[in-house]
């Protein structure tokens, strides 16, 4: 068997390790929001200490992981295809729908796929999340986007990039029509 993708084998040390290090925070970083020993977590990172389910539920709060995500590794080759009848939508604002198209083992990107019904947005409040830097393309219909204060409309193949750290807020434009929109964001933040 090929050894290919190297990472696919490592254990769940190797996959916080590579977690923590494509968010650029540090060991003193992760220990200092933990309440955990960077000696600790150094050991747990090299999978010579285990961890308990409540040390991994901290690590990933922190590392923006579900515990599940650090098991799907598990040695086994996961196909680079995804298929999109196989994926889940999850509800979110008012009448949108986000459908996660990236791997849960992506460290340094994620993209998601966004469905407004007519009116629908992600919410009455502007949101942060993350530091991440963030593009939104649209890919049909139009949407108003606020970004830190500012207003902007947008129609299909129009995009717009800011930081996940900045206040914004989608909301579909005519109030008539749906609007579909892309997201992707490094690293991910989901």
């Amino acid at each position: 068997m090929s050894n290919a993708h190297p990472e696919v084998r490592t254990g769940i040390g190797g996959r916080l390790r590579r977690r923590r290090r494509a968010l650029h925070l540090t060991l003193s970083d992760v220990a200092e929001q933990t309440g955990l020993t960077e000696g600790y977590l150094s050991q747990v990172e090299r999978d010579q200490a285990n961890a308990s389910v409540r040390t991994l539920q901290r690590l990933c709060e922190v590392l923006k992981l579900t515990v599940g995500d650090l098991f799907d590794q598990g040695g086994t080759t996961v196909s680079p295809v995804l298929r999109f009848r196989d994926s889940h939508g999850m509800s979110f604002g008012e009448g949108a729908t986000k459908i996660k198209l990236t791997p849960g083992s992506f460290d340094h990107l994620e993209v998601l796929l966004g469905h407004f019904t007519p009116g629908g947005s992600t919410g009455v409040e502007p949101y942060t999340h993350g530091s991440s830097e963030e593009l939104l393309l649209v890919l049909s219909g139009e949407v108003e986007v606020w970004v830190g204060g500012q207003h902007h409309r947008l129609s299909a193949l129009d995009s717009i990039h800011y930081h996940s750290s900045d206040p914004h807020r989608i909301v579909e434009a005519t109030g008539t029509h749906e609007a579909r929109v892309l997201w992707a964001m490094a690293p991910p933040t989901y």
